[in-house]
């Protein structure tokens, strides 16, 4: 070994969300193309100044599609429109979405760098709140938001575009009081780079510098969709959803998919695969294998915990190196022999979470040393050695000063001119140097912390997971019963695959915070809930709640106190006769500068020991030939699902019935309702019999009010108002609180 290089394969895996949203056929986030312009781009064409040094790249076909929908479609996302949106013409909300949002950036590396944006942000102020922003609002000039409006987009490009490129150069040099043309002008430049990344990625895997692999169309966790039991392997007592989601034909078509999509984009199909967060099963394996991949990578920690060995390092990476580590691996599935890498875990996270803070020089110095070190350690064992280092190929650089390339071209230049070292693109190293180590029991596990913790365990991770198993049921049955491949179902199923990503489920329970954490939990059901429509079925109204905690349980204006006796007779007879009821108020959602426009201004509901009692108090008059047509619906959604239908066929008169879902998904009547009225107010009494709930059980529900078929309000908009079923000993209970 003492002549011989040690050899490095680094993996960059670009990936980010599937953030389109499904209705309105745009991007609900703007990283696919701000980090389009500084991250996917150039970390490909910075290589063309290092020809020694040779890398692989793995492009996650969601990822490319998406840049290709801005390019070749013309998509754009809500923050480019509201970029587009002339600084004079902003309403206040606009204004307050640039002022909560277009400072979305690392501060130090991105935005104190710039005086005139630095200016800004403390115009706006550093910690903003709802009165905060407020008060910026006012303080705001429309220059000093058109020069927002600019200095967002201006600072997210990558530094080889804003010291070459005359445009950026002009901006960045101006500085402030720029016009509407050159913020135009600035989001076609933008355009123009996305535009060059994909012919970038060709050009460099036909000189032979990078290798292209994939991952599975849209980033799920293969093992998962494979088999949820398998979670279980690794914890043991993890609590697993309801229902077992057990789809391995879904990891198929997600690696076909991801194949077909490589070859049509890059001319062939991808020789290795990056798995989905790394995240392997012997299931996931066989299938990976039957789609003719030849490689795949994972994280160092599958590789201890299926040779039952201890890879531990001190935190100079000098002791108790593993040897181990540093080969190659195989596998044989059912006649196919997959080749497996796995990566460095310490070096990988050292570029993604540590040397951003230091000096580039000293980083590169500590991470040449620790090669150095590796090649010494397994200098004394036979044939050729690979340190694999793995990581997100964006999200690390906008912590380091000049987005990274400070770093990066140290390090290159060092590893060009290093002799005890060699980068290799991954499936060039297998084919020359075969894996001799076989792998009998491949662990099952993700690269984090060897588990699947991240995307299933939780109580929001598992709700998703039903949703999931029983959309995914419906549609098969809904094409089985249809039979053909139609259109609808092709679209129906695309849905599907998207909701199998792993991005949803990365948000949801304890783990990660993004900050918009409901975005992505509104998009997840909205893919679900596509699939309904195509179908032509309402999705039940659970599909409508928020499966993050904090976001279901909405709050009440006053909360409910103690049993309630009103007299059903559409009119307020008393102050007292709601007084301990819980009250949820239309008018007070949303932030200091929002104001609500409703049909209902307040909602109230009591109980007794028999009944729930519904009040509704409406912005129009129940007594006027416009109230034809309205119909008012209590939604239960646990822990039956069922509708209480309030209609009021002519003025002075008012109907209520209970109606359930039939066998074909349709709303039908099973009985009246005798206790309801509307003259003033809307007053129902709903026994607790007909609703066949017990006492001490939850009850969840929301009002909806429709014209028709057309729902046209909903309260909470998001989230529900919940109760107990009563016992005698309610109002006792309840004072005491």
């Amino acid at each position: 070994m003492k002549d011989r290089p040690l050899y490095i394969a680094f993996l960059w895996h670009m990936h980010q969300p599937y953030y389109k949203d499904p209705t309105s056929n745009k991007f609900i986030m703007p990283w696919v193309r701000l980090h389009g312009i500084k991250d996917y781009y150039d970390m490909a064409a910075i290589l063309e100044g290092y020809p020694a040094i040779h890398q692989t790249f793995n492009m996650v076909p969601s990822l490319i599609e998406q840049i290709l929908n801005y390019t070749d479609q013309g998509l754009t996302d809500e923050y480019m429109d509201m970029t587009l949106k002339p600084a004079a013409e902003l309403t206040v909300q606009d204004k307050l979405f640039l002022l909560n949002n277009f400072f979305s950036l690392h501060w130090d590396n991105m935005l104190f760098v710039h005086p005139r944006y630095r200016d800004l942000l403390e115009k706006r102020g550093y910690e903003p709140n709802p009165q905060m922003l407020e008060r910026a609002c006012r303080r705001f000039t429309p220059q000093d938001f058109l020069d927002l409006q600019v200095w967002f987009n201006l600072a997210w490009f990558d530094p080889t575009f804003k010291g070459t490129d005359p445009l950026l150069m002009h901006l960045i040099e101006k500085g402030r009081d720029f016009s509407e043309e050159e913020k135009g002008e600035l989001i076609r430049k933008q355009i123009d780079v996305l535009r060059m990344i994909v012919p970038e990625y060709r050009k460099m895997a036909g000189r032979g510098q990078i290798e292209i692999s994939a991952s599975p169309y849209y980033h799920p966790i293969l093992p998962l969709l494979c088999d949820t039991d398998i979670a279980k392997t690794a914890i043991p007592g993890i609590m697993l959803p309801r229902n077992r989601f057990r789809h391995p034909e879904d990891a198929k078509t997600q690696i076909d998919k991801a194949v077909a999509y490589h070859k049509k984009i890059f001319g062939h199909a991808p020789r290795g695969m990056w798995p989905s967060e790394g995240s392997v099963s012997e299931d996931a394996l066989a299938l990976i294998g039957d789609a003719g991949i030849q490689w795949i990578a994972t994280d160092e920690e599958i590789l201890a915990k299926s040779l039952d060995m201890n890879f531990y390092r001190g935190l100079a990476g000098d002791e108790g190196i593993p040897e181990a580590l540093y080969k190659p691996y195989y596998t044989e599935r059912f006649g196919h022999t997959v080749s497996m890498i796995f990566r460095d875990h310490q070096i990988s996270d050292l570029i993604g979470f540590v040397y951003s803070k230091w000096d580039s020089r000293r980083a590169v110095d500590d991470l040449i040393g620790r090669l150095h070190r590796i090649r010494q350690s397994v200098s004394g064992h036979d044939g050729d050695h690979l340190v694999s280092i793995i990581l997100d190929g964006e999200n690390a650089w906008e912590h380091y000063k000049n987005d990274g390339h400070d770093f990066l071209s140290c390090l290159y230049e060092r590893l060009s001119n290093e002799s005890a070292f060699k980068t290799v693109r991954i499936g060039d190293y297998l084919t020359e140097h075969p894996p001799a180590r076989r792998i009998d029991r491949l662990f099952p596990g993700s690269w984090i912390n060897h588990n699947f913790k991240i995307w299933i365990g939780d109580e929001e991770d598992n709700a998703a997971w039903d949703l999931l198993g029983e959309t995914r049921d419906l549609l098969a049955s809904e094409q089985e019963q249809a039979g053909g491949d139609k259109k609808r179902f092709r679209e129906a199923w695309e849905k599907l695959y998207i909701a199998e990503g792993s991005d949803w489920c990365w948000w949801f329970g304890e783990e990660h915070n993004s900050g918009i954490d409901e975005k992505f939990d509104q998009l997840f059901r909205a893919q679900l809930i596509g699939i309904y429509q195509l179908l032509g079925k309402e999705p039940p109204e659970k599909y409508t709640i928020p499966l993050l905690r904090e976001e279901r349980k909405s709050k009440l204006a006053r909360e409910l106190v103690a049993f309630i006796k009103p007299d059903i007779d559409g009119i307020v007879t008393s102050y007292y006769e709601w007084l301990p009821a819980g009250i949820y108020d239309p008018r007070a959602v949303g932030g200091v500068m929002h104001q609500v426009d409703s049909i209902l201004s307040g909602i109230y509901y009591g109980l007794d020991l028999d009944h729930l009692f519904i009040r509704l108090d409406t912005g129009i008059n129940l007594s006027s030939p416009n109230v034809q047509g309205f119909v008012f619906h209590i939604n239960i959604i646990s822990p039956h699902v069922e509708r209480i239908e309030i209609r009021i066929p002519q003025p002075g008169k008012v109907e209520a019935a209970q109606v359930k879902r039939d066998s074909n998904g349709r709303w039908a009547r099973v009985q009246g309702v005798e206790r309801v009225a509307a003259k003033e107010i809307i007053e129902i009494a709903v026994p607790f019999r007909m609703l066949q709930v017990s006492a001490n059980e939850e009850v969840q529900f929301v009002i909806s009010v429709c014209r028709g078929e057309e729902e046209i309000e909903r309260w909470p908009a998001r989230g529900y108002l919940s109760f107990e079923v009563p016992t005698e000993e309610f109002d006792a209970i309840r004072w005491c609180v």
